[in-house]
């Protein structure tokens, strides 16, 4: 990936070369924004309205921890007035890009946001015990770290706080902007308050990766999942399957989660053993092409998680 990363920075910046000399160029209204995965996407388009032009480089309905930036991304990139990226290893590519960037932009780290939580293994999970209790921690941070909204309201103020400085003639719209979003962000995170101190039980189970920690910290639920959030296997071993099978029968779990764009087979084959359903919890680190042309928000996807994890508690 190194080597295609290099390959690609040299083109994008004979493409900048080439650019630069041309005629012609395209005219953007207001601040230019691009963001490398939806949530931050979502935020930005939110705290902006109007004022901004909003990019998200990750294709509709592509998987994240497979991307890799093409040259029109990176040129992109170049010239925009805000960048918003994850800064986990998933996108370890955007320091050589930043390095080339000649122009003033402002780079919005999302992991520098937030507490950082470590990705764990818990019992049960692929690459850990099957027969053993706790979790074990490795040495990398979990990277998802807008699926708790608690966590997105931070990470929208230092969206806020760029858009700013990016655009200080209208800084009190990005103020406004940013009031009200946050205020909806606390309507959503008081619902999943009551719902997980309301609940029967307190544990959820994922037969697929879990890129829920910062979510599952904030409501103080456990978990049970085939592989950690930023894992890169996509087949869990037997042992796997069976410990997860077991584990929603001993605790007569009554839904078993998937997360968007993942392979479904091994919740399909947990749901047909246990008799439990199946359901989607929305990670919200992208959509579907119909779902992003139909403007769906990361609101719209955690309010649906409400109605999944009140089922998954009862």
């Amino acid at each position: 990936m190194k080597r295609l990363t290099a390959i690609l920075i040299a083109l994008a910046l004979a493409l900048s070369l080439a650019a630069c000399a041309a005629p012609e160029t395209e005219e953007r209204d207001g601040v230019s924004v691009v963001a490398t995965v939806f949530a931050p996407y979502d935020f930005a388009r939110e705290l902006a309205g109007d004022l901004a032009t909003v990019t998200m480089l990750l294709p509709p309905g592509a998987e994240a921890h497979s991307y890799e930036p093409t040259p029109k991304d990176i040129l992109e990139i170049q010239s925009a007035d805000v960048f918003i990226y994850v800064g986990g290893e998933s996108d370890a590519w955007v320091a050589d890009v930043l390095d080339s960037v000649a122009g003033d932009v402002r780079a919005v780290t999302l992991m520098d946001c937030v507490e950082l939580l470590e990705e764990e293994t818990v019992e049960g999970m692929e690459g850990g015990e099957h027969d053993g209790h706790g979790h074990s921690h490795g040495a990398e941070y979990d990277e998802h770290v807008w699926t708790s909204p608690r966590n997105a309201a931070l990470i929208c103020d230092k969206i806020a706080a760029a858009l700013c400085e990016a655009d200080p003639e209208h800084a009190s719209e990005y103020t406004a902007n940013l009031a009200g979003y946050k205020a909806r962000l606390a309507e959503l995170d008081a619902a999943f308050t009551e719902i997980a101190a309301r609940g029967a039980r307190k544990t959820i189970v994922f037969a697929d990766r879990f890129p829920l920690l910062y979510f599952a910290r904030a409501y103080g639920l456990e978990y049970y999942a085939a592989f950690p959030g930023c894992s890169d296997d996509a087949e869990p071993s037997a042992a796997t399957v069976a410990f997860i099978i077991d584990k929603v029968k001993a605790e007569g779990i009554p839904v078993v989660f998937h997360v968007e764009l993942a392979n479904e087979d091994m919740a399909d084959i947990v749901a047909d053993e246990t008799g439990a359903v199946k359901r989607q919890f929305n990670a919200c680190h992208n959509v579907t092409r119909s779902q992003f042309n139909a403007g769906v928000s990361y609101l719209d996807l955690m309010w649906e998680n409400t109605e999944a994890l009140k089922e998954a508690l009862s």
